[in-house]
């Protein structure tokens, strides 16, 4: 496999939203791992070939469609703030229904046990309820979009 391919499956993997991709032919392994805003390719060639020495790679490479990233903890302004995150799997909606209002809103004061989206995972909206009373200061997950398990989905004030 030339770095031409590589490239090319790296790009295809960036596209596709797929967190992880492994791919393992007879003397090549191919680890491609995406997620907060970067993709990372791991590269083994596993059977040296004719006598060639082993090859070990690891190899950063830029995503093809820019991605909001989580953002920076800021020693300022965020080291207050509480991070909401993701318990599992799945699709986040902020809305019940399509026909409801979101469960919350940037500015709204929540509660403990207050619910602030929902998480669809195998045909099952899990309700995600807030640990935390404050106040909603920025929703880091777009509506419908996938998330993965420890995922920070909101950031609140608890002043």
């Amino acid at each position: 496999m030339d770095i031409k391919e590589i490239q090319n499956l790296i790009k295809f993997v960036a596209k596709s939203g797929a967190s992880e991709v492994k791919l393992e032919m007879e003397d090549v392994k191919i680890t491609i791992r995406t997620g907060s805003g970067k993709t990372e390719t791991t590269i083994v060639q596993a059977a040296p070939m004719q006598g060639a020495p082993q090859v070990a790679a690891h190899a950063p490479a830029q995503p093809v469609a820019e991605t909001p990233a989580a953002p920076v903890a800021n020693a300022n302004d965020d080291s207050k703030l509480i991070t909401i995150k993701s318990p599992i799997i799945g699709t986040f909606y902020r809305k019940p229904s399509p026909d409801k209002p979101n469960f919350t809103e940037v500015g709204a004061e929540i509660g403990v046990g207050d619910t602030v989206c929902v998480i669809e995972a195998m045909k099952l909206f899990n309700e995600i309820e807030s640990e935390v009373s404050g106040k909603i200061v920025k929703v880091l997950v777009d509506d419908s979009t996938p998330v993965e398990f420890d995922q920070p989905l909101f950031l609140v004030d608890p002043s």
